[in-house]
């Protein structure tokens, strides 16, 4: 195939550079999570990888919805959910990229779907009171806290750092705080 996709950040090695093998691994990915899935955020993530150019994956999730491939969950998330149509040319044409390829691009999508849903399903703060700065990290579930552990930290880098290891797992954390109080 000529390659018709902007390079632009892909690399040389395991990355696309043609429209349709872009819009075939948008369409295996989707079809391999089964869940909404952030437009915007698979971009980038595939971009960031090498995999494909940022733009040319929003384009091609933006051709697979007017194709009937894809449709839109939210707007206000940037989901998406494959259709039937969509899943059969995911499953026609799935030999047509390298495995490795496929791997790598799959695991990075996991990787950013379940932190966005974690970030969805949490809530952190900030904050400073007088010369101090706490952290507030909450877990939530239909809207609600279940859990929510407020910290003194000693600056914000910590903060951030505290903020990113929950956003990690929180299922995790959560489970451990449970393990320590209860046993």
């Amino acid at each position: 195939m000529e390659k018709d996709a902007l390079t632009a950040g892909v690399s040389e090695i395991g990355g696309l550079f043609t429209t349709a093998e872009i819009r075939v691994l948008i369409c295996y990915i989707f079809s391999k999570i089964d869940d909404a899935v952030p437009g915007n955020l698979l971009a980038n993530t595939l971009h960031y990888e090498g995999i494909a150019n940022c733009f040319e994956v929003n384009d091609s999730i933006d051709y697979l919805c007017k194709n009937g491939q894809l449709e839109l969950v939210s707007r206000e998330d940037d989901t998406y959910r494959i259709t039937e149509s969509g899943k059969d040319v995911a499953e026609t044409l799935k030999t047509t990229l390298s495995i490795v390829v496929k791997e790598r691009a799959y695991n990075a999508a996991i990787k950013m779907v379940s932190r966005f849903r974690n970030t969805k399903e949490t809530d952190i703060k900030i904050s400073r009171d007088e010369n101090k700065i706490f952290i507030t990290c909450s877990a939530i579930d239909n809207e609600t806290p279940f859990m929510s552990v407020k910290l003194l930290v000693s600056d914000e880098e910590q903060a951030i750092h505290i903020k990113e290891k929950f956003l990690s797992d929180p299922t995790k954390i959560y489970s451990s705080i449970i393990d320590l109080l209860t046993k």
